[in-house]
């Protein structure tokens, strides 16, 4: 577990408390050790998390002083439940379930009116097992881009024809109703656009490639129009 999601954990674990907590319930809780919790607690307080108590007595949080993490207002809020369920249904498996686990994480600090709110949203995005995102093809590809790893691919254009391509891929992007890998093409050495649900056959070379400022990330915006610092 990240230290950052266990100090959320152990603020979450304290919030609206009225008894100290042992500092054991909440080692045993999170599955670390006293003594780490003991640290964690320090730290928070030194942030200035308003939290009292000692070892062998056990931790609140100071009443009247229990600050939320999270500020949202209800459009906000709404914002994040939509987002969330487009990721699930469109981002592929992985990162489905982070966003699952994000809003887990918000729904377990907001309050009960703003809680209600957003399961109160009307859009919606279903997720269907017949979409390419529920075939681990958008996975694949995004854990190559993250991993800079060339990829080999048998790719047919519009008219059925099928091409080898060696390819750095670069970004994804999504258009609504479509997908688009964004890569270096090693055949044609120029930047390509390529559908994802046009791709017959993807293999991984083992090869991985450098950031390369002039065929990199930046330079494929660049070159369809799209500038770096709009991403």
């Amino acid at each position: 577990m990240r230290r950052a999601d266990r100090l959320f954990l152990i603020i979450h674990a304290l919030r609206g408390r009225r008894s100290a907590q042992p500092a054991r319930r909440i080692a045993e809780t999170l599955g670390v050790s006293l003594r780490t919790v003991y640290r964690d607690i320090a730290d928070l307080q030194l942030s200035g998390v308003p939290i009292e108590g000692e070892a062998g007595v056990g931790y609140v949080l100071r009443k009247g002083a229990d600050i939320p993490p999270l500020m949202f207002n209800a459009d906000e809020l709404e914002a994040l439940v939509v987002g969330t369920r487009f990721v699930r249904a469109f981002g592929g498996e992985r990162l489905g379930r982070g966003a699952r686990a994000a809003l887990l994480k918000i729904n377990a600090v907001l309050p009960p009116d703003l809680r209600e709110r957003g399961r109160r949203t009307r859009i919606f995005a279903p997720e269907l097992p017949n979409r390419i995102e529920a075939t681990g093809l958008i996975d694949r590809l995004h854990g190559a881009i993250q991993a800079r790893t060339v990829l080999l691919l048998d790719y047919r254009d519009q008219h059925e024809a099928v091409t080898r391509r060696e390819v750095e891929p670069l970004c994804l992007a999504f258009w609504g109703g479509s997908w688009t890998l964004g890569a270096w093409c090693r055949l044609r050495a120029d930047f390509r656009s390529f559908r994802p649900d046009r791709i017959a056959t993807l293999a991984e070379t083992g090869q991985s490639f450098e950031d390369d400022r002039t065929r990199g990330l930046e330079a494929y915006l660049r070159s369809v129009g799209a500038e770096p610092d709009e991403r």
